[in-house]
């Protein structure tokens, strides 16, 4: 897998250089319909709030497109340069109430941002495969009777017949039945 190219963050400030970069990564091969995948489309201006914002219109299936139609960063009252900031501080590896500070954006905004942002990354991540010998490190898991080992052992332990079915009866009981009050 080759390294992606590294990107200035310093020339990334500018709206114009944002929508380059944005339309250089979707579309490396030239701008494509996102709805039919058609090559045939033309400008059609650019947008009122953000004048960097190409529009496009699809000859083929004559629907109208802009360079964020079909992304996460559709939608979004944000300007884009806060978008590819904030993924930039994703790639530094920061948890989200400091990309909130940085950008000086509350964190629910930067919720709102890093959660689809994240989740993209990770679909595009490769899935690991283990060959050979692995090693794991030791787990400790307790469930329930907290600080309370040898319950736990005591109620796993095997006691002949069916005393997990009743267990599992009572504990369903215990689940379903409401107690009446009056």
């Amino acid at each position: 897998m080759t390294a992606p190219d590294l990107v200035n963050l310093a020339s990334l400030i500018d709206d114009a250089k944002c929508f380059a970069l944005v339309r250089q990564q979707r579309w490396p091969e030239g701008v494509r319909c996102p709805g039919c995948g058609s090559s045939a489309v033309v400008r059609h201006g650019g947008d009122e709030t953000q004048p960097h914002r190409q529009r496009y219109r699809c000859k083929a299936g004559a629907g109208r497109f802009d360079d964020l139609t079909g992304t996460v960063l559709a939608g979004h009252h944000q300007p884009l340069r806060v978008w590819v900031l904030c993924l930039y501080f994703i790639g530094l590896n920061l948890s989200n109430r400091p990309i909130a500070e940085e950008l000086g954006l509350s964190g629910a905004d930067v919720q709102l941002m890093t959660e689809p942002l994240r989740h993209g990354l990770a679909a595009r991540t490769p899935a690991a495969t283990l060959e050979g010998e692995v090693e794991i490190d030791e787990v400790y898991v307790v469930a329930g009777h907290k600080g309370q080992p040898a319950a736990v052992a005591k109620r796993g332990a095997l006691d002949g017949g069916g005393a997990w079915q009743e267990r599992r009866a009572a504990a369903r009981w215990k689940r379903t039945s409401h107690r009446s009050w009056a």
